[in-house]
């Protein structure tokens, strides 16, 4: 193995010698007599004396909902560095695009960091272990009962012996690996936020990006957590195979599509440990490049309005779906669509039995194209006889060659996950955590409005509907979200909203009563329809008569208590350009005003030139090929010297 060595200096942490790209290192100060102590130096950290004890980066930064960008003074850091503070993380970044960090963010880490400090809370019970978050009020449980069994009042003293704070090095605790650390943000937030932590393992293929973590452990004082590894993430998780060294948690959170990694992360992880996955290839998982979406995750995405959910539920199916070849299966705990991406947390166990059901968990849609009706089909059936499961194919389809409703074709999705995408109980504890301590993230309110909404949906119900899909189908008046919640609801349904979609409405309803629902809207609020075409959907649909009567009148329990209470559920963006990110450049080459990138790209295609007397500045093609025929009446110049060197001089 090739050590390699560090020097400190006030401005920045540079490397002295390379390594191979499959090696892991170990920093080691190189003591140098010009320079001076700053906040690197371990042995004497220097704070600003401006800054109050809650604002050093040993106690912790105040969560802020979109990240603060501070420049610190010069003397300090390299020109141009800025420090990041997110949560109790003090992050240092350079000006270049070297390092890739997004604040949209927020959210994830956030969440992520709640999700792991629940998990670890119910792990850790199981060694004696009691994970103890700052701000958190102690449980007091009061028994009842007369007669207490002594023997469990003593086993239970026994097994919670020791408690694990944030920040502190927990020799029971789990064994977190984020595998595309970056910046090390992610991780340095875990160190500090995390309770119950033995290690974590911040990886970054970028040998800038390891140095950059190393140096932000140090600066945050989580050395004794943090350790920086510069390897491949495929490669590393497939060393930490063995049962005794794989990791309890394992974040994958990608610049892009993270199926590359999937096939080594569900073999990494422990036996009931967490996997944390994020994707933010949305344009490929949300229908706009199913053949691209098969290759990557092997399901097909169409689309359609409930894109969202489907792909969560795609991701899901290609997790079980790699994990299955190993004996493994998942139990997801929770799975979100927020802002650009998508992020699951599913558990991974082992298990030959269970295994064998994974194919009755696989479903395809079939999506109309007229109406957007949809029907799931299940890619194989299991039946319990009792002492055992019996397993056989599917029969099917379940709908005809024309759609029964408008008699339009079908497009034909898949597979994706068809079971429950969230554990209710585990993220009741999760809310439960956020909304008691709600000064621990910047983004709690966020946190509590989604998961609020995650509890409400129907677990047993795939995909969702949206009203003015519906609407504009039939080219009709919007009906009121509760109005139509309660004719579902009169109607002998259940029905809830779902988090992924602002207008949807996930139902138990059969395509059939959906439609005739919207037959007795639109007799109540009538379209002319002689302007329908006899071809379109909408006449097709109305020309049925409905067999039910729907009632309209508003129903209390139609609306939720999520709604009630005016949480954040859909939040708006709160600044300019909030979205996606430019990928991190090697060499740093990129403008640092992105406004004016965009301002010079917007519309490049469309605002092409029309102006005869400005495209004599450019080359005639059919001239090179001696095809023009226009002579020196054509619009182009024939003249390429002249040209080449207007352009070298441009």
């Amino acid at each position: 193995m090739l050590w390699r060595t560090a020097l400190i200096s006030s401005c920045r942490l540079l490397p002295s010698c390379s390594h191979p790209a499959g090696r892991s290192f170990r920093w080691s100060v190189i003591p140098s007599a010009h320079r001076r102590r700053s906040s690197m130096d371990p042995e004497v950290p220097a704070i600003d004396p401006s800054c109050t004890p809650a604002e050093s980066p040993a106690s912790g930064m105040s969560s802020d909902a979109t990240g603060s960008l501070e420049t610190m003074a010069s003397e300090d850091l390299f020109p141009g560095e800025t420090v990041v503070r997110e949560g109790k993380a003090s992050i240092l970044f350079p000006s270049a695009n070297e390092v890739f960090y997004n604040p949209v963010q927020e959210f994830n880490r956030d969440l992520t960091c709640a999700v792991i400090t629940e998990f670890a809370r119910d792990l850790l019970a199981q060694r004696g272990v009691r994970v103890v978050v700052p701000g958190e009020k102690e449980k007091v449980l009061v028994s009842l009962s007369e007669e207490s069994n002594e023997a469990e009042e003593k086993t239970g003293a026994e097994e919670l012996n020791v408690t694990a704070t944030a920040g502190e090095k927990c020799e029971h605790g789990l064994r977190v690996l984020e595998g595309l650390a970056a910046s090390g943000l992610r991780s340095v937030r875990f160190a500090l936020e995390v309770p119950g932590l033995q290690s974590v393992t911040a990886n970054d293929f970028s040998s800038k990006a390891a140095a950059l973590i190393a140096r932000n452990a140090q600066y945050n004082r989580v050395s004794h957590l943090v350790q920086a590894s510069c390897r491949d993430a495929s490669m590393l998780m497939y060393e930490k195979r063995g049962k005794k060294e794989r990791y309890d948690v394992i974040d994958l959170d990608p610049y892009g599509s993270p199926a590359s990694f999937l096939d080594a992360a569900v073999q990494a992880v422990s036996e009931g440990g967490l996997l944390c996955v994020t994707c933010t290839d949305m344009a490929v998982m949300a229908g706009n490049s199913g053949e691209t979406c098969y290759s990557k995750y092997g399901s097909i995405s169409i689309k359609a309005k409930y894109c969202h959910e489907m792909a969560l539920r795609i991701i899901l199916h290609s997790l079980d779906q790699r994990a299955g070849v190993y004996q493994r299966y998942i139990q997801p705990l929770l799975s979100v669509s927020a802002d650009f991406y998508i992020r699951v947390f599913v558990r991974v166990f082992t298990g030959q039995a269970t295994v064998k059901n994974s194919a009755s968990k696989q479903a395809l849609v079939y999506n109309c194209v007229g109406c957007g009706s949809f029907h799931l089909q299940r890619m194989g059936r299991r039946i319990d006889n009792g002492k055992h499961m019996k397993y056989s194919a599917a029969t099917g389809p379940p709908v005809g060659p024309e759609c029964e409703q408008c008699g339009q074709r079908h497009q034909l999705g898949g597979p994706i996950w068809a079971e429950p995408i969230h554990d209710q109980e585990f993220v009741q504890k999760v809310l439960s955590a956020v909304s008691g301590n709600p000064s621990r993230f910047g983004t709690s309110k966020r946190i509590e409005g989604m998961l609020s909404m995650v509890t409400e949906e129907l677990e047993d119900v795939p995909l969702y509907y949206t009203v003015d899909n519906l609407t504009s189908t039939l080219h009709c008046n919007t009906p009121p979200l509760l109005q139509f919640r309660s004719a579902l609801l009169h109607a002998g349904h259940r029905v809830s909203l779902s988090h992924a979609c602002k207008n949807a409405i996930k139902t138990d309803a059969p395509p059939a009563a959906i439609w005739d629902i919207m037959r007795c809207w639109e007799k109540e609020n009538p379209v002319k329809r002689e302007k329908l075409s006899q071809t379109s959907p909408a006449f097709r649909i109305l020309s049925t008569e409905p067999r039910l009567e729907a009632c309209f009148t508003v129903r209390e329990d139609a609306n939720p208590q999520s709604r009630k209470r005016h949480l954040t559920r859909f939040q708006e963006n709160p600044q300019a350009f909030w979205g996606p990110k430019a990928r991190a450049k090697a060499g740093g080459g990129i403008t640092t005003d992105l406004q004016d990138k965009r301002k010079k790209c917007q519309n490049k295609r469309k605002n092409q030139v029309t102006d005869s007397s400005q495209l004599k500045n450019f080359p005639c093609k059919k001239f090179k090929q001696g095809m023009c025929t226009h002579g020196d009446e054509c619009c182009y110049s024939h003249d390429a010297d002249q040209t080449c060197e207007e352009k070298a001089n441009n």
